[in-house]
């Protein structure tokens, strides 16, 4: 068991055929001074132990069938859910383990719990039943890290009221000894992905789970691998460094869960283990419990400025460099495709202005066309394949117009335009030439302002003359509510203003970029990481 001697073995009277590595299992009538382990596995003597009926309950249970690569923290997640889990015996080379917890009660509770839903790990079914034997006794130095872990496990469990909504597979363990790593993303310029996570942290060990969200306005994503050593190993090697050049930097902490409930394989959130997981469209990825659990989680990354920045000193110069598409990871190229297919519009409010500007957020947008046969569905030309990246993992599932428009890479590569003379009712227009372009400066400060969509907005070019009371009518006028408002303190020019909810901020920076505010002021509004 990965540097543990393994050879060391004690035969256990039962039908199953229940082999032990390193370990004296008891039974109430047991005499352990009969029991001699050997180190060669050649001359264990039998276990006398009690020959009960394998149907008994007992609080020690036997787990059949686990794969290969599964780790002590996995089946120990099995049991956490049900009480607490009091000792831990791997028999790698048989695929099973034995799982004691603190009453017989709490196993009986996990046996007629997974007797109506069939557990898996790695997709793979599992099989538990109570074990002929009332104790599990683990000679610790055969079973040092199964039993680390599950030390770590306790310490947790003694120290945390339980998370409340808790599923069977999420469970807390202590930062250090947890498989699941908690990065943030610094100076996103441009986007991460989900496939782009599971290349870089694959170099480390198995990738089992991925969830991405957005928390505090920042791109977020819990990774669980295969083993907590793993983890360690990402986090020493990948902390602090940049994904692409000069941006996109990793911040990597361990979480305190130990296992991703991952409910559907998307873009958002994938099981690699199972593949046979729907795709939810449209519905939240971050399980209702695993949000409640992140939200205790406390650690360096909360704080701003807690770890120092790797980004090079000249802000332009790294999105120059980002921008001309010279990223330093294999495989992630500026040279994907730049058309998106946008579909579940609102077809009766839709336009190609309003995909224009709030598809401008996050690049510039060359030619946009709602589809004559399908006006729910648009496509839309970005200047670059990272653009086009960036726009759809922060505007995918996002809500416009009411609707939860689904945001994908087209298989074409460009959007035509209509034959010369030919009326399409305005369905399609070419932005190639437009002034409203946020990117075409190389360096430009807007590089450093790409946000996920946020219910606040960051306001600018307001001239002297409008007033707190002009800007709140302005926004309330585009149909949502404005909850604050606050004018930056050195420059009147700048103003932070934020609506009740992140749809209702989608349509006023819809309705209101490049507002004309008078004295040849044109109103500028995005999306903002703060908070009022």
């Amino acid at each position: 068991m990965d540097g543990i001697v393994t050879d060391v073995a004690v035969g256990v009277k039962r039908g199953s055929d229940e082999l032990l590595s390193g370990s004296v299992l008891s039974s109430p009538n047991s005499n352990m001074s009969s029991m001699v382990v050997t180190a060669n596995g050649n001359d264990n003597k039998k276990f006398k132990g009690d020959d009960k009926m394998d149907g008994a309950p007992s609080r020690v249970l036997h787990i059949r069938k686990l794969p290969g690569e599964v780790t002590e923290t996995e089946v120990i997640a099995l049991g956490l859910p049900f009480g607490k889990v009091t000792n831990i015996l791997m028999l790698k080379g048989k695929n099973q383990a034995f799982l004691e917890l603190a009453t017989e009660e709490a196993a009986i509770t996990m046996v007629n719990y997974y007797s109506a839903v069939t557990p898996h790990l790695r997709n793979q079914p599992i099989y538990i039943q109570y074990s002929n034997h009332k104790e599990l006794k683990t000679d610790n130095t055969l079973n040092q890290r199964a039993q680390a872990v599950l030390q770590a496990v306790t310490a947790v469990q003694a120290s945390n009221a339980p998370i409340s909504g808790t599923t069977v597979s999420e469970s807390a363990v202590t930062p250090a000894q947890s498989p699941v790593l908690r990065i943030i993303i610094d100076n996103m310029y441009y986007p991460v992905t989900l496939d782009v996570l599971h290349q870089i942290f694959s170099k480390f060990g198995a990738v089992l789970k991925i969830i991405t969200f957005t928390k505090n306005n920042q791109f977020q994503a819990l990774l669980q691998f295969g083993d907590p050593v793993n983890a360690q190993q990402a986090k020493q090697a990948l902390d602090g460094q940049n994904i692409y050049n000069a941006c996109c930097t990793l911040r990597i902490d361990f979480s305190k869960l130990v296992n991703l409930n991952v409910k559907y394989n998307n873009d958002k959130s994938r099981d690699y283990t199972r593949p046979d997981l729907p795709s939810g469209d449209g519905q939240p990825t971050l399980d209702p419990a695993i949000a409640a659990a992140f939200a205790k989680e406390t650690s360096l990354l909360a704080v701003p400025g807690a770890l120092s920045p790797l980004a090079i000193p000249n802000a332009a110069a790294a999105a120059a460099a980002a921008a001309a598409g010279r990223v330093g990871m294999p495989g992630v190229s500026a040279g994907s495709n730049t058309v998106l297919l946008v579909s579940n519009l609102n077809e009766e409010m839709v336009t190609p202005q309003s995909l224009f500007t709030l598809f401008g957020v996050y690049g510039d947008v060359q030619r946009v066309k709602i589809l004559y046969n399908k006006k729910d569905s648009a496509l839309i030309q970005m200047a670059d394949g990272n653009q086009s990246q960036l726009a759809m993992s922060h505007l995918n599932g996002q809500k416009m117009y009411g609707k939860i428009i689904r945001v994908t890479l087209s298989k074409h590569h460009t959007v035509q335009l209509p034959r010369e003379g030919l009326d399409d009712q305005g369905l399609t227009k070419d932005f190639g030439n437009s002034p409203l372009h946020r990117f075409k400066k190389p360096g430009s400060k807007n590089f450093q302002n790409i946000f996920p969509p946020s219910a606040t907005l960051h306001l600018s070019n307001i001239p002297p003359s409008v007033a707190e009371e002009d800007l709140r009518t302005l926004f309330a006028n585009t149909g949502g509510t404005v909850k604050a408002f606050k004018f930056f303190q050195r420059d009147h020019k700048m103003a932070l203003l934020q609506m009740s909810t992140v749809e209702e901020a989608i349509q006023a920076l819809i309705d209101l970029h490049n507002y004309n505010l008078g004295e040849s002021h044109h109103l500028r509004v995005s999306f903002s990481k703060s908070t009022i």
